[in-house]
């Protein structure tokens, strides 16, 4: 059994608070994958019913009224791109999909194909809890259409027209690794945004389904939700200017039967869309006086599957600017907060996110580019990392968290947190989870389903019984220059 923390160890964030806070309990957090569902046992320890959390730590304000440079910027524009384009070149988990050759090779489509559709090695079930036979995931290997791959193929391009589900395999069907956990589809990976460019690779062998690779992903998607374009429409799209971003949790598009595609669209916080600057003050917008709005233009499929664009309305109340928000601690906590309560969905699902898409989406606001997974994240060598062993004592771990600032990234296997601040000397995160669990007064786990973005306290989490979860990072990523 490995030691819990208590106030005689040498952690001294946890001193006054900790007997306030968590004295009749010690935490644990369960992560596999972003995290692991677990049975509620609702304990009241504090006024929120989540033991470390008290209601003012859920406000923002809470945390900005704590540094009195909240205002500085971490990273300038100019720094950004910089970072930007290190992760291009240096992060191997990042397609640099605009330099691909005209031609694409057999060989490297089914190269990024097999990475990812790979036949299924353990028991999986469907929603009514009946295991998965062998014969449908012989028809998924068959959808695939790989004997079909030409020796070689012009490399085509396209945009995302909606938030669009990347899938493992070319199919709607939702499996499961237990029954009666229909939670987490292992068969989710990600979502395209609108305006995503991506190469088309492949297609299935029923025809619905596109094999496409993004900047960071590579995986199914329905083909009604791609356009094809030229690689100068789909790329010069990405660098249109005005432009406004998304700087709520999500926004959407004015309703109008005129044009269905871009009907009440949703748009995820950080998407950028171009402002139609010049459109005409008395012109209509799909039958609607636009004064009361910004005029953007959004990408739309022809009848023939091509690429076209078409003006759209997005609201002025809603939450956007006109470019990528300056990048500090004040920007970073409303940002994240943004998305306080949202429902977790992993791989993006239920028009959410999961804990990496969560700080992806949080970042991208301020133009900042991540790897969409987890471990990609975490051991990317185009951030500022600090990469932590196994051999690294508590003691380290301890004096390292000392140093962390807000809007810092912290990973253990399969999951990602933020760092939103101290309270007596005590770290807190916000991460997208779906529970903790806590050693109640009575010595016995009890277990909290969040299912949420969620505020908790760092230092007292346990992973996998009594192991502090501290001794499982394995790395912290600064988005900022070390020294600030």
């Amino acid at each position: 059994m490995r030691r819990l923390i208590h106030p005689d160890a040498p952690d001294r964030f946890a001193l006054a608070r900790v007997a306030t806070l968590l004295a009749p309990a010690t935490l644990v957090l369960l992560v596999a994958g972003c995290a692991t569902t677990s049975t509620a046992t609702r304990i009241p320890e504090t006024p929120t019913q989540v033991v470390g959390v008290e209601e003012h730590h859920l406000d923002a304000e809470f945390w900005i009224r704590r540094h009195s440079d909240a205002n500085r910027v971490v990273l300038d524009p100019q720094a950004i791109a910089v970072q930007n384009d290190k992760l291009r070149h240096l992060d191997p988990s990042v397609h640099r999909i605009e330099e691909l050759p005209p031609t694409l090779g057999a060989a490297q489509a089914r190269q990024w194909i097999e990475k990812l559709s790979t036949r299924p090695d353990r028991a999986l079930f469907d929603e009514q809890g009946r295991e998965i036979s062998a014969a449908t995931l012989d028809g998924l290997m068959a959808d695939l259409n790989l004997a079909a791959l030409a020796p070689t193929q012009p490399t085509r391009y396209g945009l995302a027209l909606q938030r669009a589900d990347l899938r493992t395999f070319p199919t709607r069907l939702r499996v499961f690794s237990t029954r009666g956990d229909t939670d987490i589809d292992r068969f989710q990976e990600s979502a395209l945004f609108p305006g995503t460019p991506v190469a088309v690779v492949h297609e299935s062998k029923d025809g619905r389904w596109w094999f496409v690779v993004s900047a960071t992903y590579a995986a199914w998607v329905e083909k009604e939700h791609i356009a094809i374009g030229t690689a100068q429409q789909v790329f010069d799209y990405a660098r249109k200017a005005p432009y406004v971003v998304i700087t709520s949790s999500t926004a959407r598009t004015v309703f109008t039967r005129e044009q269905p595609q871009v009907s009440e669209l949703q748009l995820d916080m950080g998407v950028r869309v171009p402002v139609l600057a010049d459109w005409p003050a008395d012109k209509p917008v799909n039958g609607q006086h636009p004064y009361t709005a910004h005029v953007i233009e959004l990408p739309m499929r022809a009848d023939d599957g091509s690429l076209a664009f078409t003006p759209a309305l997005l609201p002025k109340t809603a939450d956007v600017a006109t470019d990528y928000l300056a990048l500090n601690r004040t920007n970073l906590l409303h940002q994240s907060f943004k998305f306080l309560g949202e429902r977790y969905g992993w791989g993006h699902s239920y028009n959410a996110r999961d804990c990496s898409g969560f700080v992806s989406d949080v970042y991208r606001s301020f133009g900042v580019q991540l790897p969409r997974n987890t471990r990609d994240q975490g051991m990317s060598p185009a951030l500022n990392r600090i990469a932590l062993a196994p051999s690294d004592t508590h003691e380290a771990r301890l004096a390292i968290l000392r140093n962390l600032q807000v809007g810092d990234l912290i990973y253990i296997p399969g999951h990602v947190m933020m760092i939103i601040g101290y309270d007596h000397g005590m770290p807190y995160v916000i991460h997208d989870t779906t529970g903790i669990s806590y050693r109640n007064s009575a010595g016995s786990v009890s277990h909290v389903a969040l299912n949420s973005v969620s505020v908790t306290p760092l230092t007292p989490l346990l992973l996998g019984g009594d192991q502090p979860l501290i001794d499982r990072i394995y790395s912290i990523q600064r988005i900022r220059q070390g020294t600030q």
